[in-house]
């Protein structure tokens, strides 16, 4: 079990405004249209509930396909992320 999911397990009030806060910003108008965009980029290359375990990526070099358990562990492919965690030196 990781560290975080160690955390939240034990602080179950630190839980739920995480979820509170994550419901929030899924509803943002911008964050729907960037969902779908994915989501019809995965129905167009046929990936989409196939099972293959892809997803398409926002990246700094554009979308791509990654394995669906790395692009939604990283977000540190988003332009504008300042954040280093699971980031790679070029």
């Amino acid at each position: 079990m990781g560290k975080t999911k160690e955390y939240y397990k034990s602080n179950h009030e630190a839980y739920a405004k995480k979820l509170k806060y994550q419901k929030e910003y899924n509803e943002k108008p911008e964050e729907r249209k960037r969902r779908g965009e994915l989501v019809k980029i995965n129905r167009d290359k046929g990936t989409y509930g196939n099972g293959d375990g892809l997803d398409a990526s926002h990246t700094k070099n554009g979308i791509v396909m990654k394995k669906a358990a790395k692009n939604r562990a990283s977000k540190t492919d988003m332009p504008g992320d300042r954040r280093t965690r699971g980031s790679k030196k070029k």
